[in-house]
């Protein structure tokens, strides 16, 4: 059986070290489209060879930055084809700003296992330190295994936030690039599914699809340009479902509300008649 929850959930995950450098915090946001304005101050903090402000969506490569190996989705208790997974929703908690240069230790377990008759959801979490010892972030994220649920666990919870019965307050236009896969790739993530269109057809798409954490990164940083002045710092979490795929290439329409003490929107995609790309997305102010 490809998943055994009595020994998957709760499973500790081996730790890992890494660290990181100004040049791989750029190249990072160059895989969101940082750039795209090369004269613009704002954009170029992104970009600077000393110390380029870091968006928190960079704790989601942080950790496996260099590696040239496709994933494999191999845990305690858990075996399943790379094929039969696509990423379900994805959460970062920065505790204080991600420095430009550091060395951190990241711990993490198997947090829950959802059952949802013909497919599952197997949940991670992350906690991450810095070479002080002291919180770096957190990271929760989830993926979805087509055909491998039935083993008779949880169906789990279902739940959405709700939009404002109201215009959103912000409307974001971003175009993504035709090589974005390609250049976000090289922070680690080599899924052929977003490089190699035989195994893109092989999973049922008639093309390489952008990378599900790129567009995550590319929406926080365009909420964060648009209605944070460009400053990183004022993100203390980010959130989203990964409700559809988007190809490299296309463009992103970002309706945005503002409630309390956060951001909260949805995410389609403008060439595909709105056709849904993230949702439930939330930025938590700091």
């Amino acid at each position: 059986m490809p998943i055994d929850p009595a020994t998957a959930l709760g499973a500790t995950l081996p730790a890992r070290e890494f660290s990181w450098t100004p040049t791989d915090v750029q190249l990072y946001h160059l895989g969101l489209g940082a750039g795209a304005r090369p004269t613009d101050p704002a954009e170029l903090a992104y970009l600077d060879d000393r110390t380029p402000q870091v968006l928190p969506t960079f704790a989601t490569v942080a950790p496996t930055l260099g590696e040239t190996e496709p994933p494999r989705v191999s845990f305690p208790g858990i075996e399943i084809d790379l094929a039969k997974v696509v990423h379900g929703h994805q959460e970062v908690e920065v505790h204080k700003p991600i420095p430009a240069t550091g060395k951190a230790v990241s711990v993490g377990r198997i947090a829950e296992i959802w059952d949802k008759g013909a497919n599952a959801v197997i949940v991670q979490e992350h906690t991450v330190t810095g070479s002080d010892g002291e919180p770096l972030w957190t990271v929760r994220s989830s993926i979805f295994a087509k055909g491998e649920g039935g083993f008779g666990g949880e169906r789990g919870p279902s739940t959405r936030t709700e939009l404002p019965d109201r215009a959103p307050d912000a409307e974001l236009l971003t175009p993504t690039m035709p090589q974005q896969a390609l250049l976000y790739r090289l922070s680690g993530d080599r899924n052929p599914l977003h490089s190699d269109p035989e195994f893109a057809r092989g999973a049922g798409f008639p093309a390489p699809i952008l990378h599900g954490l790129s567009t995550y990164g590319t929406v926080c940083k365009a909420i964060t340009d648009a209605l944070l002045d460009s400053d990183a710092t004022r993100v203390a979490a980010f959130r989203a479902k990964f409700a559809g795929v988007l190809y490299p290439g296309e463009t992103l329409r970002t309706k945005v509300w503002r409630e309390a003490d956060q951001l909260i929107a949805v995410v389609t995609v403008v060439e595909r008649d709105d056709a849904p790309v993230l949702s439930d997305v939330a930025l938590r102010i700091a």
